[in-house]
């Protein structure tokens, strides 16, 4: 394995890693909904939007060390930062189009615990995607 170097981060790989992981939570929310785990008012508990953005993240994350062979660690902590930056972006773009729109906001330490559970749920998700990439397989044995 390569050492981990900022200059080994790809940032299309982190772009696309983290898109899959918004996909794969949209589509693990779409499946609470189907089985009647949302509410009708669209609620749903809060161990249950962490599982999907676990879930979610873990799978980008995978994709993201499957395809850069790259600095695992540094390329799930990227998407992690990526989040931030895609927060920011929507937030700007929705506040010079809807000026008078009211948010529902997360306290800064829920902000920060999700951040992290991105962040830790990538980073595991590509170093399994980098070993089954180099060994074939999910084997966590360091060779």
């Amino acid at each position: 394995m390569r050492t981990e170097h900022l200059q080994n981060v790809h940032l299309g790989w982190v772009t696309a890693g983290w898109l899959i992981a918004a996909a794969v939570t949209s589509l693990v929310v779409i499946a609470y909904a189907a089985i009647g785990i949302v509410g009708p008012d669209g609620s749903m508990g809060t161990g249950w939007s962490l599982l999907a953005v676990l879930v979610g993240f873990y799978v980008g994350g995978m994709f993201t060390g499957f395809r850069s062979m790259d600095a695992p660690i540094l390329h799930g902590v990227a998407m992690g930062i990526f989040s931030l930056v895609a927060w920011l972006v929507l937030n700007l773009v929705v506040t010079a189009i809807f000026a008078g729109a009211q948010w529902q906001a997360l306290t800064p330490t829920g902000t920060a615990a999700v951040l992290l559970l991105q962040m830790a749920a990538a980073v595991a998700g590509a170093w399994t995607g980098h070993t089954i990439a180099a060994r074939g397989g999910p084997d966590l044995r360091e060779s």
